[in-house]
């Protein structure tokens, strides 16, 4: 049985239920399916925490919206899909490598508040957003990428097991979550349901007889 008794607790557990790794959910909405070629339009990022009783919650949310890199490519199904306009006048976005370098430090502080020594992707199809995240990395050679350069906690994956359901919305369902679909397609809003669907199979695994092993 585990045994907690300093005052960082909740760290301690954190850093040892995902064997040292921090779990960062993330959706990235984007202008298509190639991540060397397509523009990042969106993304959110969102930290979790766990309390004394190993119980797994959202903590913060990152969110930017992002300009389009110097010839990226956006297919206009990508923007009818999701409902973003790019180019409208009050769109407030940022650069591309600012995004990602303010996000990293993000990731790294809280990294350092759980003990954690690397965070890990939690995303619903992990490998699409996976891939953009890297690809972003290499396109500006951006240092101390926190993430697990592969090794990712796919939803999809998981809520299949879990519920019987793979598309983000009936997998929200089947678990209890609100999911409104008019919201569905922003970075923000993904995550953070996605969040959700993975902070409640975490710890539904627990109550069933799971880690923390006895």
């Amino acid at each position: 049985m585990y045994d907690y008794d300093d005052d960082d607790a909740s760290e301690s557990i954190m850093a040892s239920r995902f064997r040292g790794y921090l779990p960062v959910v993330v959706d990235i909405e984007c202008g298509g399916f190639n991540a060397s070629t397509d523009a990042i339009l969106e993304i959110a990022a969102v930290i979790l925490g766990m309390d004394e009783k190993s119980q797994l919650d959202v903590e913060q949310t990152y969110f930017h919206r992002v300009i389009p890199f110097e010839g990226s490519n956006i297919e206009d199904a990508a923007l009818k899909f999701t409902g973003i306009d790019p180019w409208h006048p009050l769109r407030v976005a940022r650069g591309e490598r600012d995004v990602f370098q303010d996000l990293f430090k993000v990731i790294r502080s809280a990294m350092k508040a759980n003990g954690c020594k690397r965070a890990i992707l939690v995303a619903h199809n992990a490998h699409f957003d996976h891939g953009f995240i890297n690809a972003a990395v290499t396109r500006h050679d951006l240092k101390r990428n926190p993430f697990h350069p592969f090794s990712s906690f796919d939803t999809a994956t998981l809520s299949g097991l879990a519920y019987g359901q793979t598309v983000l919305a009936r997998a929200c369902d089947v678990a209890g979550i609100a999911f409104d679909g008019n919201e569905a397609h922003s970075a923000k809003y993904d995550a953070e349901k996605t969040a959700q669907l993975f902070c409640g199979i975490v710890n539904k695994w627990q109550k069933l007889g799971g880690w923390p092993l006895r």
